[in-house]
């Protein structure tokens, strides 16, 4: 029999999400050793040496469950971003926060407000709630708060803006953000992912915790996995209204975040050095990859993350496949609505170096 006829609205919809190709896999199926993966917005540097240090001590203890509340981690961060530590709600991974908050918000007959090029997790937890996903035109790659405000009506829960964006790089500024946040109506939820916050370095960008005084219907989520290199922890969080981080605990899972993470966590907030070198050595590789591709004659959208996506005269996937076969892992974009675009991730000044010099030869081949 099939069980089609019993699954939740929204669900046959949804494309299941592709990760990076994996270093293990690639050089398994083409034999290649010493590759290079440039596809997931790691950071290279790895995490803090404080970090791999702390870790083997918590090794003893993994028979024992985790501490469910996430205390001294919610205590560190509430101490660290001047939030209330109730607050905050950790989860395995930023991806986790949101899909609570959809869970809760969300059903059919419903909506959520999202972007062209946004991160293609908003549609998925959309869709998974049964709710309509009202993707927005971009402008110009970036999000269009006026249309996005024109979206919004009656049946609208959620607003979904990642500040900067993935995969396009773009990002919203404080006083078009305020001017948002002062026209959405209080019932409606904006949730301002700050995944890539580090990493920007510009007066005019926004601070999404410290517009949380301001606005109660304002929802921030952040990540360990970026600039603090956690990513294989799966570490993120969420500050949200009093409310809302209450039916956030009612639903998320019990020990839905791993004792290493926590105790990762706690040593990578206090080793700012180690971010801060991640940051710079982001910095100089974006110069880096912005000047080699543009002396290719390719263009890219000007990014302020970790990343850049890359413009190509044709479809990207032959290009992503021949870089494949260089050793250079990249990330094809096609779902995110830019099929002749693929997302070169900031690595090392070699790593970057040799990712310059595998493009050039597969755009000369």
């Amino acid at each position: 029999m099939s069980f089609q006829s019993y699954v939740n609205p929204g669900i046959e919809q949804i494309a299941p999400y592709q990760p990076g190709k994996p270093v293990e896999t690639l050089e398994r199926e083409l034999g290649i050793k010493n590759s290079v993966k440039l596809a997931s917005n790691e950071n290279p540097l790895g995490p803090s040496k404080r970090v791999i240090e702390a870790l083997p001590a918590q090794l003893g203890e993994l028979a024992r469950y985790p501490d469910g509340g996430c205390f001294l981690l919610k205590e560190a961060l509430s101490h660290r971003f001047q939030v209330d530590p109730r607050a905050i709600t950790v989860g395995n991974g930023s991806n986790d926060v949101l899909e609570l908050l959809a869970r809760i918000f969300l059903r059919p007959g419903l909506n959520a407000v999202v972007s062209q090029h946004a991160f293609v997790v908003y549609g998925l937890v959309t869709l998974a709630q049964g709710a309509e996903v009202r993707e927005i035109p971009a402008n110009n790659y970036g999000q269009d708060l006026e249309a996005t405000l024109a979206q919004i009506d009656a049946n609208t829960r959620l607003v979904f803006i990642a500040n900067p964006n993935n995969p396009t790089g773009t990002w919203v500024n404080r006083s078009t953000l305020e001017t948002f946040l002062d026209a959405v109506p209080s019932s409606v939820i904006v949730v301002l992912d700050e995944a890539y916050f580090e990493y920007v370095d510009d007066p005019e960008y926004p601070d999404g915790l410290a517009l949380m005084q301001r606005y109660s219907n304002l929802v921030v989520t952040r990540t360990f996995s970026k600039a603090y290199g956690l990513a294989g922890l799966r570490l993120g969080w969420s500050a949200t209204p009093l409310e809302i981080a209450d039916l956030m605990n009612r639903i998320r899972q019990p020990f839905n975040v791993n004792a290493l993470a926590m105790a990762a966590g706690l040593v990578a907030l206090e080793d700012q050095a180690h971010v801060q070198a991640g940051i710079e050595t982001n910095r100089m590789g974006l110069r880096q990859v912005r000047a080699g591709v543009e002396a290719m004659g390719l263009s890219a959208i000007p990014s302020v993350g970790n990343f850049l996506s890359v413009e190509f005269q044709q479809d990207a996937g032959s290009i992503y496949e021949a870089m494949l076969r260089e050793g250079v892992i990249l990330r094809p974009v096609g779902v995110y609505g830019l099929p002749r675009h693929l997302r070169i991730s900031i690595g090392t000044q070699a790593e970057n170096e040799r990712c310059l010099q595998a493009l050039n030869r597969v755009l000369n081949a």
